[in-house]
């Protein structure tokens, strides 16, 4: 390690400490991906012996640990138990991003296959590795690639089986949890025009253009265009900000704007 720069040997070590793999391992990593410590995780957990270090009999106690006593399932209880052994709070956008890679249908519950096959894809097969993967999970939140799949997936896991919108309430919830991670300072406005306008139920294709939205669209509106192919609510928000005189100028925000 002696002849890696400072910022190399700091993500050399921050690598070990999440992963808890060797130097060697941490370093080969690194270099496969050009030091960009994301990919480098992206590299190591996609790995198929990773996999494999996951043990199905030692899975099978952690499901039972946290499995309901009237169901084969883990249900709400079961996630609050598992949150506390965790050391993270149930309300933490983490949990969102566990409940991704378990492929989790809805929101609050996870099936024996989906928790054990979101283990084994993470290799886990311990609280102890559980909670080493966290800090990994949650950086996955800064890739704009996977913050997207993790915003769409939201979407189904959140709402109510049967339904297919998304209720008002739920989804300002989760907009303030989702945009509190990749800043967007017209969240706030958003969620007051819904209440104060719309107060409807969310359809899928106004959750996955508003991402879009707030992706491309400056805080300022600048690059707005009022004949694009919005979705009729955020062209409504857009009358509403300018009725209402609110146009964050010189707000700063997690994307980069296309104009």
């Amino acid at each position: 390690m002696n002849k890696l720069g400072r910022g190399q040997r700091d993500k050399v070590q921050q690598f070990i400490t999440v992963t808890g793999t060797s130097e060697k391992v941490a370093i080969q990593a690194l270099k496969a991906t050009d030091w960009h410590l994301e990919g480098a995780f992206d590299v190591f957990y996609s790995q198929p012996h990773i996999k494999s270090f996951a043990d199905t009999r030692r899975l099978e106690e952690l499901y039972n640990r946290y499995k309901d006593s009237h169901a084969d399932m883990i249900l709400a209880d079961g996630i609050s138990y598992l949150c506390n052994d965790l050391q993270v709070d149930p309300q933490d956008i983490v949990m969102l991003v566990v409940s991704w890679h378990m492929k989790a249908a809805t929101m609050c519950e996870f099936s024996k296959q989906e928790f054990i096959g979101g283990l084994q894809s993470l290799g886990i097969d311990s609280l102890e590795k559980f909670r080493e993967r966290i800090p990994f999970m949650r950086s996955e939140l800064k890739d704009n690639q996977k913050f997207r799949e993790i915003y769409n997936f939201a979407f189904g896991w959140a709402k109510e089986k049967g339904q297919k919108s998304l209720a008002l309430d739920t989804a300002i919830g989760m907009w303030q949890l989702l945009f509190a991670e990749k800043q967007w300072p017209l969240v706030d406005h958003w969620c007051q025009f819904l209440q104060e306008r719309h107060n409807k139920a969310i359809s899928r294709d106004t959750w996955s253009q508003l991402l879009e939205f707030a992706r491309t669209i400056d805080p300022a509106l600048s690059n707005y265009d009022p004949e694009g192919a919005w979705p009729y609510l955020i062209d409504e928000f857009v009358d509403y900000l300018n009725e209402n005189a609110i146009i964050q100028k010189g707000k700063s925000s997690d994307w980069s704007y296309k104009h």
